[in-house]
């Protein structure tokens, strides 16, 4: 289940071998750095690899010290990835797009993009009311009350409010290219985020 840190450049097209053409999303992967490797017989119990990606002087202390004893500069970002076996894995070892290959599946999670404070049409995809014919209530959610039992608004009622904003993973997307002179992967379909976002890219069994 190993992964990579990355930036979504945008979105493209790119044709396929049979000549379709699929939407396709440009992710710059890495490189990153192993910053830490923890083992299944050590303190914390389980096999991971923690990659960290963009270098930054503005770290906290606890967090230089991680880094002082791989001899790497801050990063910005760190994560964590499980690995079955962890030997394959050495502190200072840089990870790029090279680890994945055409025709694999992935999956992407990233901050979706933040809309602010929405009404129900855009939030819930509620369906507005008549255009004419002396409608006063195009935009509204209509009514949300009850009768005198159980005389309350239910949690959960769909209404306006903060939407986006929040992480969402998508799965099951399919590398369709490498390229690791530029060090991007193009993985079909959409993922989260906007443009210069940060994802986290992993390899599905």
């Amino acid at each position: 289940m190993i992964g990579i840190i990355g930036k979504k450049i945008g979105m493209s097209q790119i044709y396929g071998e049979s000549g379709v053409l699929y939407p396709a999303t440009v992710i710059e992967t890495g490189p990153c750095p192993v910053v830490q490797i923890k083992s299944l017989e050590g303190k914390d119990g389980y096999n991971a690899v923690k990659l960290g990606y963009r270098e930054s002087e503005k770290i906290s202390k606890p967090l230089k010290g991680i880094f002082d004893k791989v001899g790497l500069s801050g990063m910005k970002v760190l994560q964590e990835f499980r690995v079955d076996d962890i030997s394959e894995y050495e502190m200072g070892n840089v990870l790029k797009a090279d680890i994945f290959k055409v025709g694999e599946k992935v999956m992407v999670r990233g901050t979706t993009k933040g809309r602010g404070f929405s009404g129900v049409l855009k939030r819930h995809k509620f369906k507005s009311g008549d255009a004419s014919h002396g409608c006063r209530a195009k935009r509204v959610p209509g009514s949300i009350g009850a009768a005198s039992d159980p005389s309350r608004v239910f949690k959960g009622k769909k209404l306006p409010g903060q939407y986006g904003s929040v992480t969402h993973t998508v799965k099951g997307l399919e590398v369709i290219l490498v390229d690791p002179e530029q060090n991007i992967i193009f993985v079909k379909g959409a993922v989260p985020g906007s443009r210069n976002g940060i994802v986290f890219i992993t390899k599905q069994s």
